[in-house]
């Protein structure tokens, strides 16, 4: 096919009146033919700046030239000596603050479009049973890693692969962490691309163990003293809401993003003989501006409802991925900015039908270096809507942290680990958003690889 070289080859999607209506994917990614097109592009640089930009050093220019001559195989081959979850990042990755934002060819065009290759490449050895290569001989050496979202995936992963006997513990009835309970299906299918994606990581011998509390049906310290573990990884994640702190907040029909998105994600709400179903909303106000915003107001718009995005900045500090944003617009979803909530009104019964708000205004840059919003006196109104969605963030749960002798956490209540993973506690590793509060699966990837490493290093003095 005919390259532009100045730019990327298109990628196909689902027409946005049609994918509102619906839980398929809405991006269709690349065919063979686009993939290897695409692969055209990359101009191979020595000092490869793409590399730099992503947290778990895939090396991309190495796939690449794979991938444009063909070898799909081996192109997998390079990719799965750094990533756990390539299907994954392939699709939710912010590739265009990372590996893409980094790409020389977008200086003068548009970058490589790296994150859809990957996509390409995983899915390809999906299709035709292709796996990592597990290790040849086991060290005789157990670690324990808690949590099975992507930072706890990708550390068990590593640890199997240097020979290390792996068992995952995971609080929920199903493996996968956040991508399984927080990212929609219509940007991530659950079947399709996170259970296969999990089955590579068990064919390399990582035993996982689902409904395990840690801190209630095990501590870490019964786990280093009684079961014989030489080392834990931490990788719970942070599943624990904040809200605002306004009137209003107790009432029914608000809900955290966390809940609304487990509800639908994890337990299917949607379908109509879901045992866990959620209310059939016909206004909705989603609080908040990042991608879990944007997936919460995604996602109710699928469950039949007008939505709103109500965010105290303007579009330009969005922190939410731009395609994400794009796609939330295209599908009819309305973005009120510079306004911030103030109470939530109820009925006589208890249930919400409005949402009191005030227009803000951007005065100077605050320490995140985003523009302060203040508050405009005398301009509250009220949106009517009958559910309200807190997507403000979560902060890991103290659980672990208050049954773990020894074991720091700052005011955050986030775990204390040094750029290796280490926390105050011997033989106990952190990383993702236990250890930074939430973040993105990449980031939270490139933890567990890192700690990864150092655990072998640990336990190999």
């Amino acid at each position: 096919m005919e390259v532009d070289m100045m730019k990327k080859v298109p990628v196909r999607e689902q027409a946005p009146a049609a994918r509102a209506k619906n839980f398929e994917e809405v991006c269709e990614g690349y065919n063979k033919e686009e993939a290897m097109a695409e692969a055209t592009r990359c101009l191979n640089c020595k000092n490869a700046q793409c590399v730099q930009g992503c947290p778990v050093s895939i090396n991309i220019p190495g796939f690449v030239k794979e991938l444009k001559e063909g070898n799909i195989e081996e192109a997998y081959k390079v990719i799965s000596l750094s990533s756990a979850l390539p299907a994954v990042c392939g699709r939710v990755c912010p590739q265009e603050k990372q590996c893409e934002g980094k790409c020389v060819r977008g200086i003068k065009g548009e970058s490589l479009s790296i994150g859809k290759m990957e996509r390409f490449v995983a899915d390809w050895a999906r299709e035709n049973g292709i796996k990592p290569e597990p290790a040849a001989v086991k060290n005789g050496k157990k670690v324990a890693v808690i949590g099975s979202g992507p930072s706890g995936l990708t550390c068990a992963g590593d640890l199997a692969k240097a020979g290390y006997d792996v068992t995952v513990f995971e609080a929920l009835h199903k493996a996968g962490g956040v991508l399984v309970y927080g990212i929609p299906e219509f940007r991530l299918p659950k079947e399709k691309v996170v259970e296969k994606e999990i089955e590579n990581i068990k064919s390399l011998g990582v035993k996982i163990e689902t409904d395990v509390i840690i801190g209630k049906s095990v501590t870490i310290d019964e786990l280093l003293n009684e079961e014989g573990f030489d080392a834990v990884y931490i990788g719970s994640g942070a599943g624990l809401p904040k809200f605002m702190g306004i009137p209003g907040e107790n009432l029914n029909g608000v809900f955290s993003a966390n809940e609304y998105l487990t509800r639908s994600n994890l337990m299917k709400a949607y379908e109509s003989d879901s045992k866990t179903p959620i209310m059939k909303s016909k206004k909705v106000a989603v609080v908040g501006g990042g991608n879990v915003a944007m997936d919460a107001a995604r996602t109710a718009l699928r469950l039949g409802a007008e939505v709103h995005v109500v965010y105290r900045r303007g579009e330009s500090e969005l922190p939410a991925r731009a395609e994400e944003v794009h796609h939330a617009k295209e599908e009819g979803i309305q973005f009120d900015l510079l306004r911030n909530p103030v109470e939530i009104i109820g009925d006589e019964n208890g249930w919400v039908n409005g949402i009191k708000c005030i227009k803000m205004e951007l005065g100077e840059p605050d320490a995140s270096g985003r523009r302060k919003p203040v508050e405009v006196p005398g301009s509250e109104f009220v949106i009517d809507v009958d559910t309200v969605i807190m997507a403000l963030g979560t902060s890991p749960n103290p659980l672990i942290s208050s049954t773990t002798k020894g074991l720091d956490v700052n005011a955050k209540k986030c775990i204390v680990a040094d750029d290796c993973g280490k926390t105050s506690r011997d033989a106990v590793y952190a990383g993702g958003d236990a250890v930074t509060g939430a973040a993105t699966v990449i980031l939270a990837m490139g933890a567990g690889k890192t700690a990864a490493k150092a655990i072998d290093e640990f336990l190999n003095k």
